[in-house]
């Protein structure tokens, strides 16, 4: 084999494996909560009680960013034990921006949809 051939072959080896490597990543939305164990497939959940507080981490021992009220909608890509991890769907009825993201009990969404 050439210089060229195997040059050319390096380059498509390397080309397949990082494309295998993007497959098997973890989806983007697991990888900004570590506390995961385990992903849903982008879910779209509304908030079914007032003043539901939307947390900096899985239970009641972290603090909260702010609340969220009935209506509120956030779209779900991880869970831990019951509670979810999810951003804004859009500003929340509490003053949270879009795109906010943080922790809810699953118990406090309703009309999970994908």
């Amino acid at each position: 084999m050439t210089a060229l051939h195997r040059t050319a072959a390096l380059a498509v080896s390397t080309t397949l494996l990082a494309g295998g490597a993007m497959a098997l990543a973890p989806t983007t939305s697991a990888v900004g909560s570590p506390k995961c164990t385990y992903n849903l497939t982008d879910f779209t959940g509304t908030v079914d009680a007032n003043g539901v507080n939307y947390r900096t981490g899985p239970s009641t021992g972290y603090p909260a960013k702010g609340r969220l009220y009935d209506g509120d909608r956030v779209r779900v890509y991880c869970g831990k034990g019951s509670w979810y991890y999810s951003s804004l769907a859009k500003r929340s009825k509490g003053g949270l921006a879009k795109g906010t993201v943080g922790w809810v009990r699953s118990d406090m969404l309703y009309q999970l949809a994908g």
